[in-house]
Formats: C-alpha cells, structure tokens, sequence
C-alpha cells in the first residue's frame, strides 16, 4: 500500500470517527492529510470508496487488537473477563491503538448508512460477525457444548454492544465493568 493511500485512510478515520462520516468532506480529509485532490482520486473513485477503505483498516486493527488482548489471557473465564477488562481500556483512552473512544466506529457508520442492501453498512455487519467470532473462539476455551459456547458467544457480543453504547451515548465509562459482571453470572 502507498504511504499515501495509506495516509489519506488513518486521517480519514481519525476525521470519521470523531465527526461521523457525513460531517466530514473530502476536502477536510485533504487538508489535514496535505494531499492533494488528484491524488485522491488516484486511489479512490469516490468518498464512498474511501469509507470502504477505512472500514477494512478499522476493522483489521481492532480484530488484531482483540485477538491479542483475549489471547493474552489464560483460558476459560479469564478470556471472557479479557474482554471486558479490554473493553474498559478502551472506554478511558488506555488503548492508543485504536484512538481515543468515539464508541463503536462500526455502529456509528451503519447508522449514517442504514440501507442494509449498501456495501458500506455491509462492511459494519461484517464486522461484528468477525468480532463474535473471535468471542467464540475465547468461549470454547470453556467447558461447554458447542451450542452453549455459540449462546454465548452471541449473548456476550449483546453485552459488549451494550456498554460501547451506554460508554459513548450515556457517558458511563463503567460500563465495561457493569457488563463483567453480568457475564461472570452468565458464564
């Protein structure tokens, strides 16, 4: 990848995630990026493009960030309290990797493009498929059937959502640890 490409997409999240896609134009992500407009459109086609783009580079730092996190983590209970301990990080900016806590950049996007027949709030839906996935992963560390481990799996995503949501629209940075709790008693 050029470092150019490369540049455009990191400004352009960090401009994404902060003010929300629509709230940014292309020529603010050129101005903060130094680039200019040719060169652009040298790597993307249309801002749509570039949003495609920066879902995947979202997408790969936070499953990489993740995995790392729950694979630090001894198995059984410890990996389900990884992810809200990782989770708690991010809400109070202890997570420089993925840039200070907007909520869910994924949530945010789809909600801006809602049609489910769009590549963009695709790209969103992707994504948690992904991230439940790694959750699986850390659940069949458990002493469960698979059908367990899959319920799971899907109810500790619904927490995870959950107090993403309540940290960024309520302010609640706690709610991380409220969401520990409950999965300590679901697990």
């Amino acid at each position: 990848m050029s470092a150019k490409r490369q540049q455009l997409i990191l400004n352009a999240f960090a401009l994404f995630y902060e003010k929300g896609v629509h709230a940014v134009g292309i020529n603010e992500v050129l101005a903060v990026s130094g680039i200019a407009k040719k060169t652009l459109y040298t790597h993307f086609a249309s801002k749509e493009e570039l949003v495609c783009a920066v879902l995947e580079y979202r997408n790969a730092a936070y499953l990489r960030w993740l995995e790392q996190r729950l694979d630090a983590a001894n198995e059984g209970v410890a990996k389900v309290d990884a992810l809200f301990d990782a989770l708690d990080d991010w809400f109070h900016d202890r997570e420089e990797v993925l840039f200070p806590f907007h909520g869910c950049f994924f949530m945010n996007v789809s909600g801006e493009y809602g049609d489910p027949e769009c590549a963009i709030h695709q790209q969103c839906a992707k994504h948690k498929v992904d991230v439940e996935a790694i959750v699986l992963r850390a659940v069949k560390t458990l002493d469960l059937s698979e059908q367990a481990c899959a319920e799971l799996a899907a109810m500790l995503c619904l927490l995870k959502d959950g107090a993403i949501s309540k940290a960024r629209v309520q302010g609640d940075k706690t709610a991380a640890a409220s969401a520990k709790k409950v999965a300590r008693q679901l697990v």
